[in-house]
């Protein structure tokens, strides 16, 4: 096999997924990554990470040393591997090895919780299943085109909690616990949302028929994103059924007869 056969041979299993290969070299890297992660959880539990700290050493340098290997194998084998290094996940695929590393040349408490919380992007490679998944293209484009009513939906949320937050600072006052109208405005979202955390709670009658209508109002509009993102994942799954949606790019708008996307001119899969 020649030098090029090789590249051409890594690059469809590392960077497809149509081929037998490349699905398992996938679901093998999907494996790997959430092994990593749970070491990494294992290893900030103080009475687990105590015990097993050599196992979980030498998981990690494993784990590294794989993910490096696959680092170096994709910049090989791409066809522009500059472009490949600076793009989203070629960035997250350097990042993902870099902690270990810098380890060694900054050790430190410090340092090794920068270092630890930087290792947990490696799962985000999992994402890259989305682009394969004609369902996550839906919800993705419902979740696009609802965006502005829950913008505004929001924007109705914060006048209101500011409106809650005011009244509260006015009829509790600092010396019940509400000691700005900031201070009063998290009570209100922390009550609006049904949270409820108990840190400050009115002690007033007319405190406490405030805190009441705040209560209902959070439970009467807390449904209202759910509500909109339901009504225009209806729609988009209706949109789909009539129009050919790309499983590459999302688009939709093609015949049902097409072979190909008219935005990105991948080929449709045969029916």
């Amino acid at each position: 096999m020649t030098q090029s056969e090789l590249r051409h041979t890594l690059y469809t299993v590392i960077f497809g997924t149509e081929t037998r290969a490349g699905k398992l070299f996938d679901v093998a890297l999907i494996y790997l990554i959430l092994l990593s992660v749970g070491a990494l959880m294992l290893d900030s539990m103080v009475p687990v990470g105590s015990e097993l700290s050599n196992m979980l050493t030498v998981a990690e340098w494993t784990f590294t040393i794989l993910f490096t290997l696959e680092y170096l194998v994709r910049i090989y084998c791409s066809p522009r591997p500059l472009a490949y290094m600076s793009s989203f996940y070629g960035i997250v695929d350097l990042v993902s090895v870099l902690p270990t590393y810098l380890g060694l040349i900054f050790p430190g408490a410090n340092y090794a919780l920068i270092v630890r919380l930087t290792r947990v992007l490696r799962v985000f490679r999992v994402l890259k299943l989305a682009r394969y998944m004609s369902e996550a293209n839906v919800l993705i484009r419902s979740l696009l085109l609802s965006r502005r009513k829950i913008l505004v939906f929001f924007f109705v949320v914060l006048v209101l909690a500011t409106i809650f937050g005011s009244i509260m600072y006015m009829v509790e006052g600092p010396e019940n616990g509400f000691t700005s109208i900031p201070k009063s405005i998290y009570w209100t979202v922390v009550t609006i949302t049904t949270v409820g955390y108990g840190d400050i709670t009115p002690k007033t009658p007319l405190g406490q028929v405030v805190a009441t209508v705040a209560m209902v109002t959070g439970y009467s509009i807390i449904a209202v994103p759910t509500g909109i993102v339901t009504a225009e994942l209806a729609q988009e799954i209706q949109r789909e059924r009539i129009a050919r949606v790309c499983n590459n790019c999302g688009r939709a708008g093609h015949d049902q007869d097409a072979k190909y996307c008219k935005f990105c001119g991948s080929p449709f899969p045969e029916e």
